[in-house]
């Protein structure tokens, strides 16, 4: 869609969609009005940085992250960054909030910039099949992956977030413990928030365990991010609900160490009064006190697959696949057997 097929649309003059694009004083409100709805329906983005380029020349790739506030993407970015720069092409590193939506941010940055490829890295990716389909260039799912059927025609590099969660969760059962609290996703969530819900529900089946939807946390839509202070703050609110743990998982290590320092004001003692456990491994939970156990991602091979799937789709058309890496437990100081039958 270019400009000159916005006009045609609107029965106006190119200048005319030109002057409502830019605000211009000199236009029938109407007609301006008009012009922004077509804009906005057909899904047109003005290619202004690039605009004399042909895609042909353009070496860029971009990587859109959602849920900046979580460090475990840090090192994932860096490796990414250098093996595009390796291959000769710039990264773009484009920040999601936490209300927007993926795929509109990608659709207006593969315009603006004339991108050959998109890395998508945290955040829900769960979108309709249409909109997925408006994507022109390749595309990879970097740590996260949907549970819908629609994403076995997206190409995605992560851990089993279900099979990890699950080991994650029946090692604590093993310690003995039953209350298990957990830390997730919102609701709403059909990606990793989900698998990782579901592998801890799984396991507590398993052990003949009642699932208690009062030890559950979900986080808020479009609110809270896999941050320390999310964890912090909705650690609060479970210690204000009647009901009793001994344990406490959070689905990733920011939200982890927020946890703990939640407990901590509350007097509650890291293991002693409660075990926490994390999720990815990230360096800061092996150096906090106590060190974190976790669920460590192998993040340096899913870097370096997730830059070689895009680029084997840029150059080679190769089709999209699903690469699944093992995660590995490291028992650190935050767990311990149960010795309490509550906190």
């Amino acid at each position: 869609m270019t400009i000159k097929d916005i006009a045609k649309r609107c029965k106006v003059g190119v200048s005319t969609v030109s002057r409502a694009m830019n605000d211009h004083p000199d236009i029938n409100p109407e007609t301006k009005a008009m012009i922004l709805r077509i804009i906005k329906e057909s899904n047109y983005v003005p290619n202004n940085s690039a605009r004399n380029l042909k895609r042909s020349d353009a070496r860029a790739i971009a990587v859109l992250i959602k849920g900046i506030g979580n460090t475990f993407f840090n090192q994932l970015l860096s490796i990414i960054e250098k093996a595009c720069h390796d291959r000769g092409y710039s990264c773009i590193l484009q920040r999601v909030e936490e209300g927007e939506d993926e795929i509109d941010v990608a659709l207006k940055v593969a315009k603006e910039k004339k991108l050959r490829g998109i890395v998508f890295l945290g955040g829900n990716f769960s979108h309709p099949r249409d909109k997925m389909l408006q994507m022109e260039i390749p595309y990879v799912l970097s740590t996260i992956y949907s549970t819908d059927a629609k994403a076995d025609a997206c190409a995605s590099v992560s851990v089993d977030d279900f099979a990890e969660s699950y080991k994650m969760t029946d090692y604590l059962i093993g310690l003995g413990h039953r209350r298990i609290a957990i830390i997730t996703a919102c609701r709403e969530d059909e990606s990793i928030g989900k698998l990782r819900l579901m592998g801890y529900c799984r396991a507590l089946e398993k052990h003949g365990i009642p699932l208690d939807e009062k030890l559950v946390c979900y986080m808020e839509k479009n609110v809270d991010q896999y941050s320390f202070r999310s964890g912090y703050k909705i650690t609060k609110k479970l210690l204000k609900r009647d009901t009793a743990f001994t344990a406490l998982y959070a689905t990733s290590d920011t939200l982890a160490i927020g946890a703990c320092r939640a407990l901590k004001e509350e007097g509650i003692r890291v293991p002693e009064d409660c075990s926490v456990a994390g999720f990815d491994g990230m360096d800061a939970g092996e150096f906090y006190i106590p060190s974190i156990t976790t669920i460590r991602q192998p993040v340096e091979e899913i870097a370096l697959a997730t830059a070689d799937l895009l680029f084997e789709m840029i150059k080679n058309k190769e089709q999209p696949k699903r690469l699944i890496f093992d995660g590995e437990l490291l028992v650190r100081e935050s767990t311990a057997a149960c010795e309490k039958t509550n906190i």
